[in-house]
């Protein structure tokens, strides 16, 4: 069957969109921050478990996440100060009340907070998904003072009913459908929402867990995508996420990469750095 959720749309039909200022491309950077939880088995695996057995606890995976949330975030956060770029943050909620220290830090450099679940663990394991958004929603907005605007659900894994409930509990944009270079109108039942595009192209965890590159990947193949998404930015606008976790890119071996990509496309005009909401709004004024 065809999509159910979003009519197809070629993207050299479309009206020409323009963002702020006549740039060309919109960056954003997404931060993956998660819970993983210690007595289930680990969302994924670096090291396999001699002998094949699944085992619990799981201390070496386990403790390649923490490395992450110990190290790593600091590592990413402030190269992304250095470069005055505000991050948005796909954040288990459960993590405001884990990891204070980490919570703050977004909070205070104003990064945007979007939902991804509670804690890491795919929605349709979950044995109530509509309490398991309501519970991340109400979390953050009673953390933040604001309730988040988009979502994304751990794994990019949703039911048949994941937008609808995420329309109904006032989201307004989702990053698991990563289907385009542009904004996309999605189909619910009520309210309205609207695809963002995210990326499993400029992933971290694609590049480095799925498909197991060297170091420098993440600058080779992020500098091949920006300088195409900039090219074509010149007839009409283009979407570019990148798209991080700190226990994998946020090592020593990995950083500097990010760092010399981040330090290229910066160094371009016409680049606007925008959080998942003011994509939204800038598409919304487009539309």
């Amino acid at each position: 069957m065809s999509n159910p959720r979003a009519d197809y749309s070629a993207i050299n039909t479309r009206k020409p969109l323009k963002l702020p200022d006549g740039a060309r491309l919109a960056l954003w950077v997404v931060v993956n921050v998660e819970e993983w939880d210690i007595n289930d088995k680990m969302a994924r695996q670096v090291l396999p478990t001699p002998q094949g057995a699944s085992v619990v606890p799981d201390i070496p995976n386990y403790s390649w996440h923490e490395y992450g949330m110990r190290v790593g975030f600091w590592r990413v956060k402030a190269l992304l100060d250095r470069l005055g770029i505000r991050a948005t943050v796909s954040l288990n909620a459960s993590v405001i009340h884990s990891y204070p220290e980490i919570f703050k830090a977004m909070v205070d450099a104003d990064w945007e907070i979007m939902g991804h679940g509670f804690l890491q663990k795919a929605l349709p394991l979950e044995d109530d998904e509509e309490a398991v958004i309501r519970k991340t929603v109400e979390a953050i907005k009673d953390a933040t003072g604001t309730a988040p605007r988009g979502w994304m659900g751990p794994g990019l894994a949703e039911t048949w009913d994941t937008p609808d409930l995420l329309a109904a509990a006032g989201i307004e944009y989702i990053c698991d459908w990563v289907m385009d270079d542009l904004p996309v109108p999605m189909k619910v039942k009520t309210g309205r929402m609207v695809s963002i595009p995210y990326t499993v192209e400029t992933s971290d965890i694609t590049m480095y867990v799925v498909q197991n590159h060297k170091s420098p990947e993440i600058f080779d193949r992020g500098k091949d995508q920006f300088d195409r998404l900039y090219s074509e930015g010149q007839e009409s606008a283009r979407i570019m996420c990148i798209a991080l976790h700190p226990y994998v890119i946020g090592v020593p071996h990995r950083i500097g990469y990010l760092e010399k990509l981040l330090d290229y496309i910066t160094s371009h005009d016409d680049v606007a750095l925008m959080t998942g909401g003011e994509i939204l709004d800038w598409y919304d004024s487009q539309c």
